[in-house]
């Protein structure tokens, strides 16, 4: 079992700093933003659906790889901005990538944790039996949920789309290891889009606008994010997962060639690094051109990691996902 492909599909339209700058006024400048989140660019969907980056993603992979769809015995598809309510947004994918009718399909609604949670649903599904050659999607429109005029969340999201093709021949060596889980949902409304569910149906109500302390508008049907309470959950959180992976796992620090987190903001990244103790050289960071894309930073770091020299075949890699729910995760792959 292992992870065979990952490649990725960004929207052409993209937001800079520059034009940040140029909407918010009052000491928001294109350096500060960078120096906040270590992001200079994010590219935005106009009008594709996440259905459509899923798609485009997916026949990346398969043009890439030349892996045969009519092999893929199941899709796995994670966003928190389907297409719809119903169907699954799995579904619909399946249907446009052309993959066989025998294939299973689900979608699964996480966010920043959801990769490593994708990864620990294939390697179930394959381990029970139930398949071999597993598409796992993760995709989001997160831009859909914002407000155009709320800089405290503009400055951070992209939108994206990562395909990641699992597979296993018997005989071959197992190379997703061990995981770790976790779940507080106290912490549910530190990061939440509080209308357009069942709890609270979209209404004139929940559509007025609202302005914080800060400047940024936005109503109920928008995306809101407790930045502070986020950033003291991710700090509280992160270290003690990634040593319990390392003890279920009899490794140290020293024995992960590369460390692939969340790509949530570097201020943070850099926070949880010092904080474990993990050298640079060991801990990845690269979120510049992309922004954070929820779901699909992993993969796609995971993607430039390998462009760019720093994993090798056989590498021992640590992948850890956290924040919306909260929800965090952690594994250990070899590449």
């Amino acid at each position: 079992m292992e992870l065979n492909c990952i490649v990725y599909y960004l929207p052409n339209s993209a937001i800079t700093n520059d034009d940040l700058e140029r909407e918010f006024s009052s000491g928001w400048n294109s350096k500060k933003i960078y120096r906040k989140t270590g992001i200079e660019t994010r590219h935005v969907t106009t009008t594709e659906t996440t259905s459509q980056l899923a798609a485009q993603a997916a026949e990346k992979l398969f043009s890439e790889s030349g892996f045969a769809k009519e092999k893929i015995d199941f899709l796995l598809l994670c966003t928190q901005s389907p297409d719809y309510f119903l169907p699954t947004t799995a579904c619909i994918v399946q249907d446009l990538i052309g993959l066989p009718t025998t294939c299973g399909a689900l979608d699964f609604n996480l966010g920043c944790s959801g990769f490593v949670y994708g990864l620990a649903l294939a390697k179930g599904l394959i381990a029970g039996g139930m398949a071999n050659n597993i598409l796992l999607l993760t995709v989001e429109t997160y831009t859909k949920h914002i407000h155009p005029k709320d800089k405290s969340v503009r400055t951070i999201f992209g939108d994206g789309a990562a395909a990641t093709l699992i597979t296993h021949k018997d005989g071959e060596p197992c190379k997703i290891g061990d995981f770790v889980f976790g779940t507080d949902g106290k912490g549910a409304k530190n990061l939440i889009v509080p209308a357009g569910g069942m709890a609270l149906p979209r209404s004139e109500e929940t559509a007025k606008e609202t302005v914080d302390e800060q400047g940024n508008m936005r109503s109920l049907n928008n995306l809101y994010m407790n930045g502070p309470a986020i950033f003291n959950f991710t700090l509280d959180t992160v270290p003690g997962t990634v040593k319990s992976l390392l003890e279920k796992t009899g490794m140290e620090i020293k024995d992960i060639d590369l460390y692939v987190f969340h790509q949530a903001n570097k201020f943070m990244l850099e926070s949880l690094r010092d904080k474990i103790g993990i050298p640079e050289e060991k801990f990845y960071i690269n979120m510049i051109d992309k922004g954070n894309t929820v779901s699909a930073t992993i993969p796609i770091a995971l993607r430039d990691a390998y462009d760019e020299g720093r994993i090798e075949r056989g590498d021992k890699l640590m992948l850890v996902g956290f924040g919306v729910g909260y929800s965090w995760a952690g594994c250990i792959v070899e590449w």
